[in-house]
């Protein structure tokens, strides 16, 4: 399959007007797909809350839009609520099926890993939820992540035992300087 041109994309802070574009988007991902192990889609109630949760923790969540629509979006949370993971984010990214295979997923990666570098985060961890999504281990891997481990049939999920592959990227100086 051909690849397709990027359609052009701005990238933004989400706001709660998004609200209805994410949920959709979601919605199709934890019902067709294996990135989200929810077996049924949150309400959009529930999402805003998510939503919320992650910018009271002033992490990043962006979407990329155009001419107002919102075609992907991309957010870093906590790794671990524990203290010594502090330093540690993971991502998560999800695209529009009709705008996956453009390149929106690299665009809002490469924002999002700018972002948690400059909050002075250490290190950003992907967990992919199965290991046979090959455009999210081609994609992290192409934004400079390695493999970190995996999980074997961890999940289950559409009727399959799905294995977790874990990859792992530093941020900034990494863990070659100490944390202020």
């Amino acid at each position: 399959m051909p690849k397709l041109d990027p359609p052009p994309a701005q990238l933004r802070d989400v706001s709660p007007a998004d609200l209805p574009a994410i949920h959709a988007i979601y919605a199709h991902a934890v019902t067709h797909g294996t990135a989200s192990w929810e077996w049924e889609p949150p309400s959009p109630d529930e999402l805003g809350r998510r939503m919320q949760a992650i910018r009271d923790a002033a992490f990043p969540w962006i979407v990329a839009e155009d001419a107002g629509r919102v075609l992907g979006y991309a957010y870093a949370s906590s790794y671990r609520p524990r203290a010594a993971y502090r330093w540690t984010c993971e991502d998560s990214i999800y695209i529009a099926p009709d705008m996956q295979g453009r390149g929106l997923g690299r665009l809002l990666l490469s924002d999002l890993i700018a972002r948690c570098t400059s909050l002075g985060l250490r290190q950003m961890v992907a967990i992919v939820g199965d290991a046979n999504s090959r455009p999210s281990v081609s994609l992290h891997t192409a934004m400079g992540f390695t493999p970190a481990g995996a999980i074997r049939n961890a999940g289950f999920k559409h009727g399959r035992w799905l294995d977790q592959i874990l990859m792992q990227r530093e941020l900034g100086a990494g863990s070659t300087t100490l944390p202020a």
